[in-house]
């Protein structure tokens, strides 16, 4: 029998795409050490990378791909974009060593549902020499309730005007690793400049 990969990693799926940081150099990186709240994007590589390993520990894929990803999160109202999450993952799924490169990913079929007691994602990795991939949409005998995503973008967004940070003076300047005020020009800007890094805990990072 072809041999094909499962992976399952329990709890709700995060993606990293909403905080981005890039060095001197322009190259894109990932803190995971700095004791702040952005660690937790790094973090979740790595257990995604344990996971998978351990879920498939004689597997390692060097061939084209079909994979289908099936996203469970909390509450249909307040989760991350789908098509961001699977970035995230196929990121931990190559550090595992169970593909080489998540460029062999060709075919992806991304499927998104809810389980409030059971979040997580399944991932299932197939190679095109032995398996294919046929689908297609068909109309529904009856049809169901829309879920309508002009309402749950008012109901997502409201509270993020709630949280956000007001930044009115250069005395008001806080890294967002150490927490401790900066001076003017003192600092790097990330995610847009919506983020404020100080230049100590910036070489940290390296």
């Amino acid at each position: 029998m072809a041999k094909y990969a499962k992976v399952v990693v329990k709890g709700s799926p995060i993606t990293k795409s909403n905080f981005k940081l890039h060095n001197k150099d322009g190259r894109a990186i990932l803190p995971y050490n700095t004791g702040s709240y952005n660690d937790r994007y790094a973090l979740y590589e790595q257990e995604i990378a344990y996971i998978a390993r351990s879920q498939n520990p004689d597997i390692v894929f060097s061939e084209s791909l079909i994979a289908i990803l099936k996203v469970y999160y909390k509450s249909e109202k307040r989760h991350p974009d789908t098509i961001n999450i699977s970035k995230s993952i196929f990121d931990g799924v190559e550090k595992s060593g169970l593909i080489v490169n998540d460029a062999q990913i060709r075919r992806i079929v991304v499927e998104e549902f809810y389980d409030k007691e059971d979040p997580r994602f399944e991932l299932y990795l197939y190679p095109e020499s032995s398996y294919s991939l046929s689908y297609e949409p068909v109309i529904k005998e009856i049809e169901s309730e829309p879920l309508n995503y002009s309402s749950l973008k008012k109901n997502i967004s409201s509270p993020k005007k709630e949280n956000k940070k007001v930044v009115s003076t250069d005395n008001d300047l806080v890294c967002e690793v150490c927490t401790k005020k900066i001076k003017t020009k003192d600092f790097i800007k990330a995610n847009k400049g919506k983020t404020l890094i100080c230049k100590s805990c910036f070489n940290k990072l390296f």
